[in-house]
């Protein structure tokens, strides 16, 4: 393992093998086979309480390794890296009590009986998940995967990402060591073999693939998945267009924008694609372009930087191939652009202007600090470039008209959309994407339902079912 922001080695970690992640599916199939987990909610409610007990306990530690193995700054992890994951995952355990595991249906007759029917529909497990997590947020969205899926009764096989596995072992520790859960529901398989880790989308023993990642790796696992049918939750990419109308707060709207560079923009809702109407387009320049020669960012471990490093040296030099690919197409760069020489692995902060929005750095996703900025007319036009991308896994809009901002916000195709500064963030609240940006929704009853499957009973005589 390698630290982001200085480039020194930070320690070892096992890599898992095909046979390991063979033995690992084995474990988990048969501890849903043969123990009481999927079948027994009390179990499943004072076990995960036991392990989120245990997470709080060791918190600070879980908040140093995201600093070293992630680069996270060290403000974040008091946001969406470590502290927010926390309560979503509580708002998971009190789901198990709230969600409606059985649900009666209106009695029906039997047409050649002429029997009376009581009909119920039940919500089971679905078997084996596997949960596979990224490197931008790589506790924070291993919480949500567990949660949902144990809360639900499933047994999992967590592979996290290669750069980032410190967190998830421990976890699998605090499992093994603090809590009832019994020995096989949960496995973590760090590796970085691609063969072994696509076994657990071509074994018909997992039954369900939860993934968080790039768009096109998404695709490869339903390609991979597809013969064994199994059940995918894609939450993906995206390249989300933040919206400023010309009646908008600016003093409010163009410090938002610096959102572009949080983690070193290394998250798939960020608001890296800023829409501006032409009327107030110069003085929104003008202000980006003070805000983000200024922008706190540099040492992770320092509270006050809003962005840290990027993961990797091949991370570094794809945003640098994107910042050329930009300024050759004809974008405008007004801010930073550089690679700063120095260790670790860093991208200076970074303004497009006067970009076309068919332009490759407004179209792809670049996963670094850099933000493009493209004017327009109308709101007609607003919604229409915000639409015209593959993505649509976030918006923003800022506008005094709550009435106007949020008909903008329905009206663009995207999962998640934020009002004048508003958060959809909790542990109740159901996130995933449109288009290119994913299959399913992560959180939430519609989060917490996807890990389930339907049954529907029909009996002649009654059921002792509640």
């Amino acid at each position: 393992m390698i630290s982001p922001a200085d480039g020194t080695v930070l320690g070892k970690v096992c890599d898992a093998d095909r046979e390991d992640v063979l033995d690992a599916i084995t474990s988990a199939r048969r501890a849903f086979d043969e123990t009481d987990w999927a079948t027994d909610r009390q179990l499943r409610k004072r076990a995960l309480t036991q392990l989120l007990d245990a997470l709080i306990e060791e918190k600070e530690e879980l908040r140093e390794e995201l600093i070293a193995e992630a680069g996270a700054p060290r403000m974040l992890t008091h946001g969406a890296q470590l502290e927010e994951p926390l309560k979503k995952f509580r708002w998971h355990l009190d789901h198990i009590d709230r969600f409606e595991w059985v649900r009666r249906l209106d009695d029906a007759v039997n047409r050649q009986t002429n029997r009376p029917t009581q009909r119920w529909v039940l919500k089971e497990p679905i078997g084996v998940v596997a949960a596979i997590t990224p490197w931008n947020f790589p506790l924070g969205l291993l919480l949500v995967k567990l949660a949902g899926a144990l809360a639900t009764g499933n047994t999992v096989v967590a592979k996290p990402a290669p750069q980032t596995p410190w967190n998830a072992t421990r976890v699998g520790r605090l499992v093994a060591e603090r809590t009832d859960i019994p020995a096989g529901v949960v496995n973590v398989v760090p590796t970085s073999k691609l063969d072994a880790a696509e076994l657990l989308l071509t074994d018909p023993r997992v039954n369900m693939v939860s993934f968080t990642g790039s768009t096109a790796t998404g695709q490869r696992i339903l390609e991979l998945a597809a013969p064994t049918f199994k059940r995918t939750m894609l939450e993906l990419g995206g390249k989300s267009a933040s919206i400023i109308l010309d009646d908008a707060d600016l003093a409010q709207a163009i410090p938002a924008a610096l959102g572009a560079l949080a983690h070193a923009g290394q998250g798939c809702a960020l608001p890296t694609r800023l829409l501006v109407q032409r009327t107030v387009y110069d003085q929104v320049v003008a202000g980006l372009k003070q805000a983000f020669e200024q922008a706190p960012w540099g040492d992770p471990q320092d509270q006050g930087m809003l962005a840290g490093p990027v993961i990797s040296a091949q991370q570094r030099d794809r945003i640098a191939d994107y910042i050329r690919i930009g300024r050759e197409e004809g974008a405008k760069l007004l801010v930073g652009g550089g690679v700063p020489d120095r260790p670790g692995f860093w991208v200076e902060p970074t303004l497009f202007v006067d970009v076309d929005n068919d332009s490759t750095i407004a179209q792809e996703e670049i996963f670094g600090p850099v933000l493009t900025v493209t004017p327009f007319d109308t709101d007609e036009e607003a919604i229409h470039l915000a639409n015209a991308s593959r993505y649509g896994l976030a918006g923003y809009v800022a506008s005094a008209s709550t009435e106007r901002a949020l008909r903008i916000a329905r009206a663009v195709r995207a999962g998640s959309l934020m009002i004048n500064g508003g958060s959809f963030s909790g542990g109740d609240a159901p996130f995933g994407g449109y288009k290119a940006s994913g299959i399913g929704r992560e959180g939430g009853h519609e989060g917490f339902e996807i890990y389930t499957e339907t049954k529907t009973i029909g009996s002649a005589p009654p059921l002792p079912l509640a």
